[in-house]
């Protein structure tokens, strides 16, 4: 049995997420129905974790288990030939076998762009979230600094279905920072892991102190674990993409 590890890029607009659903078209469900195809037997795949409906990604990570003798580069031609055009495996590798691409995952990198300008192109429009009004992108840097460090970031997770299980969470954010790229604010944040909604929260929340609506004060409270409430908005998921998976 062979372990293949995967890079994969996806523009997730037309998906239900990453994770497999009953009836939903799912990246996940895409690529295991295609490695099965060529394998000519059930193909368990494993991502890096989920992204939800509408989220984008240029370095989700998944792995697969497979018999098949095929060479590695073969293996993804054949694959980008019968998947969609909206989703493409850019490099694959064997791995040894215990690799799990969940639990040996040791940073993940997200971005999260606004557009600023007046108009939003139309080309874009499925990759940002437009907002076109006074934002104090100073007071943003600053407050997106905070959330670096080992936090409980309990106030900037939606509600999961494994909530009743306890799991601790505590995430360590190893950067937290904004930079302009023409007129598009990108909001870079590299963590251990990350909560449902995590990013997209965060996201919303330091837009609320570029309105200044939430101060810095404001943020640090929203990092203890005994905040009452939740923070943000979540902001839309079409300005997310997961960036990079990396690994000891």
């Amino acid at each position: 049995m062979r372990r293949i590890r995967l890079t994969v890029a996806y523009d997730g607009t037309e998906f239900h997420g990453w994770q497999i659903q009953p009836g939903q078209e799912t990246v996940q469900g895409w690529l295991a129905r295609v490695a099965s195809g060529l394998e000519g037997a059930h193909v368990d795949l494993q991502g890096s974790g989920r992204t939800d409906a509408g989220v984008h990604a240029v370095g989700q990570v998944a792995a697969l288990s497979i018999r098949n003798p095929i060479p590695v580069d073969n293996f993804v031609r054949a694959m980008n030939r019968l998947l969609p055009t909206s989703i493409r495996i850019m490099d694959a590798c064997e791995v040894h076998p215990h690799f799990h691409p969940r639990f040996d995952a040791l940073r993940k990198t997200y971005e999260y762009r606004i557009y600023r300008a007046a108009v939003c192109p139309p080309m874009r429009r499925l990759y940002v979230c437009h907002h076109p009004y006074p934002l104090d992108e100073a007071m943003m840097q600053e407050c997106a600094a905070l959330i670096e460090g080992e936090h409980d970031f309990s106030a900037f997770a939606a509600a999961d279905e494994k909530d009743d299980l306890g799991r601790s969470k505590v995430r360590r954010i190893f950067s937290s920072r904004y930079r302009r790229e023409g007129d598009e604010l990108v909001y870079e944040v590299c963590g251990s892991g990350f909560l449902k909604h995590m990013v997209r929260f965060l996201a919303g929340t330091l837009l609320e102190t570029g309105k200044g609506n939430l101060s810095p004060a404001a943020i640090r409270a929203r990092l203890q674990p005994d905040f009452p409430d939740k923070a943000g908005p979540s902001l839309p998921s079409c300005g997310l993409c997961l960036m990079k998976v990396e690994y000891d």
